[in-house]
């Protein structure tokens, strides 16, 4: 078991981020695991002929150890709107000394493989080449879907603000995972064979919901962050509407535009996250979902900078309707 020491200063730093590099790394690492391999098939369908083309030389044998991975490849996310450009640029300007060490870690005293000793040998020109890679896997793997991951983290860090308000820091930590339990002050992950006790000190927890982490909890102590990146509820909603019908039955209705977006907002998306997915303009999105959100069909609620939409209720009877579904 792994005990996380809390004292008062320590919950008013309890905060949520997301990270398209943790999404990104973590994809990489499912093939392992066959439950993941079952839970993402629809996506490892669609991504299987371009990630095979690509030459992640570097990329794969950094992600190859099952129990650590180099904390410069995952660097920690800050806000709820971290991009993946930020997080490619920290990647690449980490300092040599940082790099060594973490392949130091990651080698166990064994020889590192011939292109992880390049980039032991010179971090610096090798860490633009690994950055090549993530951007070029990311291109091809993790872009085409980032609107529906982060819908889905959106609708998540939600949830648990509702929990946070109405049963407090016991609700929300108290089954965010099965593997974790707070209590008397102490948070505590139940791994069996692991024992450890620290004390935050003032840091506080980040909480980081990563979609391609399920079912598994990943847990990082160090004393400048320490982080846990857990899946977040209804990761099987990402695929659920991964195969949408191009015209929706009801577009007879409202509308061939209004019809696939009122489809595509099974998750809470943002007006220019939608307008990129149908390839339509800002300013025409944010017309027709003023028309869906006054007929009741669409709801809107503020995150940060954002206003995110979600289909309601009627809505998604209405698409059920025009499928053919009956309506008691």
């Amino acid at each position: 078991m792994i005990e996380l020491l809390f004292e008062p200063g320590d919950l008013a730093r309890i905060r949520f981020a997301r990270s398209p590099m943790y999404e990104l790394m973590s994809s990489l690492r499912i093939a392992d695991h066959a439950d993941r391999v079952r839970m993402h098939q629809p996506w490892l369908r669609s991504v299987r002929g371009g990630v095979a083309g690509l030459r992640l030389e570097l990329l794969r044998p950094l992600l190859a150890d099952p129990r650590y991975v180099p904390e410069f490849l995952m660097p920690s996310p800050d806000r709820m709107d971290t991009r993946f450009g930020e997080e490619l640029d920290k990647i690449r300007a980490t300092p040599d000394a940082q790099v060594r060490a973490q392949l130091d870690l990651l080698g166990g005293g064994a020889p590192l493989p011939g292109a992880l000793q390049a980039l032991y040998d010179d971090p610096q020109r090798q860490l633009g080449r690994l950055a090549a890679e993530v951007r070029a896997y990311w291109q091809v793997a993790i872009e085409p879907i980032w609107s529906r991951l982060a819908g889905l983290l959106d609708a998540e860090v939600g949830y648990r603000a509702d929990q946070m308000t109405s049963g407090g820091i016991v609700r929300l930590l108290g089954n965010l995972h099965p593997e974790l339990e707070y209590a008397e002050d102490a948070l505590r992950i139940l791994w069996p064979g692991w024992q450890s006790q620290s004390r935050l000190d003032g840091a506080g927890v980040l909480l980081v919901p990563c979609v391609f982490a399920w079912p598994s909890l990943l847990v990082d102590t160090s004393p400048q962050c320490p982080t846990l990146v857990y899946a977040p509820r209804g990761v099987g909603q990402v695929w659920d509407g991964s195969a949408r019908s191009s015209s929706p039955p009801v577009a007879d209705l409202l509308g061939r535009s209004r019809a696939e977006l009122l489809a595509r907002l099974d998750l809470p998306l943002s007006t220019t996250q939608v307008a990129r997915d149908l390839g339509l303009s800002a300013a025409s999105v944010s017309e027709h979902l003023s028309v869906l959100r006054r007929s009741g069909l669409v709801t809107s609620r503020r995150s940060g900078r954002q206003v995110l939409y979600q289909r309601t209720a009627l809505g998604t009877d209405l698409l059920g309707a025009g499928s053919g579904a009956r309506i008691r």
